[in-house]
Order: structure tokens, then C-alpha cells, then sequence
């Protein structure tokens, strides 16, 4: 009987070992389940937080683009809109002065003053009244003051910075026989009711009169510039 007792043990021991094996092995598993679960919901939480961040970011560029790509368009329509532009042409007898505007302007123009033989405003839509101080888009003045004592004017304004004069010859006027050289004002060039007005006025002469060409707002500088007096002609 004990011969049998002892044949039977290492039977048990070979149980119990493979047992505390197969415990391990389980454990082992359970642990590697539980990690490739915790990594799988990692996984996806990572992806959904990408997935999320990029549809954001998609979606500002494309609201980005779509903003810019309407910019675009206005400034291209409110270009196009401007066209064909207006001609004015003035009198003969003062040296046929002739420039563009936008065709969305309009416009009032005096030539009943011997001492003021043209004085015109411009202004998109309609042109506010004469005496309403107004920043109009563009001012139009020949005048039998003398050149010099019309940028004598701005002497003080030029010495204290707030005005710059740079020589100026409107471009289709160079080349052409007898043109005078004139000056190009840029910065407070008059004041109203509601304070400085910034822009930019050409001051030339004209024969014997002065033309003084301006705008009273910077809203109005590249018409000013690109259409105004890029086209400006006299005689001389």
C-alpha cells in the first residue's frame, strides 16, 4: 500500500505543475487581452481626435478659401463695374482739359466763373451739395491763381510733415512741348467741419491759369492714380 501511496506522487506533482502552468499562461493572456484592449481604445480615441482636427481644419481652409475666393469677386466686380469710364473735356479756350473717371460716378461741373473757369465735383452715386464739406471723390479747380502761391499754401503743412510735394508729370502729358512740371501733394490737404482730410492733389499749370486735381479721401487713391490722372491731358 505504500508502494502504491508513493507510485501515485509524482503523478500529483506532474497535476500541480501543469496546473500552476496553465494558470501562468492564462494570466499571461488575460494581461496581453487587457493591454491590446487599452491600446485598441487608445488607438481609435487617437484616431477620432485626428479625424476631428482635421475635418476642423478642413473646414476653416475651405471657409478661408471660400472668403478669399469672394474678396476676390467684389473687387473684381466693384473693377469692372467702374467701366466704361466717363470722359470729362473741358473747355478749348482753357486748354482742353480732359481726363477719365469711373463710370460709377457723378458729377457736377461750373464753368460760369471768369475767375474760377472750371470747378467740378466728383462723387460715386450722387454728388453731395457744394457746400457740404464733403470728401469728395474728386475735386476739379482751374483757377487764374498763380502756381506758386497755390503750393505757397501748403508751405506750412509740407515743413511740418503732415504734407509731402514730389515733382509730377501726369504720364501722357511727358514728352509733349511746353508741359510744366507741377507737384503732387499727399497727406491733409484741407480740412472740413469733421477734421483733416487726407488724399492727394496735383497742383500744374495750365497756360496762364492753375489746375488744381484732387481727391479729399484715400478711399479714392487708386482711382485717383490708376484712372484719374493716368489719363490726364491739356494743352499747354
Amino acid at each position: 500500500m505504500s508502494n502504491n501511496l508513493e507510485s501515485s506522487l509524482p503523478g500529483m506533482k506532474r497535476t500541480e505543475s501543469g496546473s500552476a502552468a496553465t494558470i501562468l499562461i492564462i494570466v499571461v493572456l488575460a494581461v496581453l487581452a487587457v493591454g491590446a484592449a487599452v491600446f485598441g481604445v487608445w488607438a481609435y480615441s487617437g484616431r477620432q481626435d485626428y479625424k476631428n482636427n482635421s475635418d476642423k481644419k478642413t473646414a476653416a481652409a475651405v471657409a478661408a478659401a471660400e472668403a478669399s475666393q469672394k474678396t476676390q469677386l467684389q473687387t473684381q466686380f466693384d473693377q469692372e463695374i467702374k467701366q466704361p469710364y466717363k470722359t470729362f473735356t473741358g473747355s478749348s479756350t482753357y486748354g482742353l482739359i480732359t481726363f477719365n473717371y469711373p463710370n460709377t460716378w457723378s458729377s457736377y461741373v461750373d464753368q460760369t466763373n471768369s475767375s474760377e473757369p472750371i470747378n467740378g465735383y466728383f462723387n460715386p452715386g450722387d454728388v453731395p451739395g457744394t457746400s457740404s464739406n464733403s470728401a469728395f471723390a474728386l475735386r476739379l479747380e482751374l483757377t487764374s491763381n498763380a502756381y506758386n502761391d497755390v503750393i505757397g499754401q501748403f508751405s506750412s503743412q509740407v515743413t511740418g510733415g503732415t504734407v509731402t510735394a514730389t515733382a509730377y508729370v501726369p504720364p501722357k502729358m511727358k514728352g509733349v512741348a511746353n508741359a510744366q512740371t507741377g507737384t503732387l501733394l499727399t497727406g491733409t490737404i484741407s480740412q472740413n467741419n469733421s477734421g483733416s482730410l487726407q488724399g492727394e492733389m496735383l497742383v500744374i499749370p495750365v497756360r496762364d491759369k492753375t489746375l488744381q486735381l484732387y481727391t479729399l479721401s484715400n478711399d479714392y487713391l487708386s482711382d485717383f492714380n490708376n484712372i484719374v490722372l493716368a489719363n490726364l491731358k491739356f494743352v499747354p
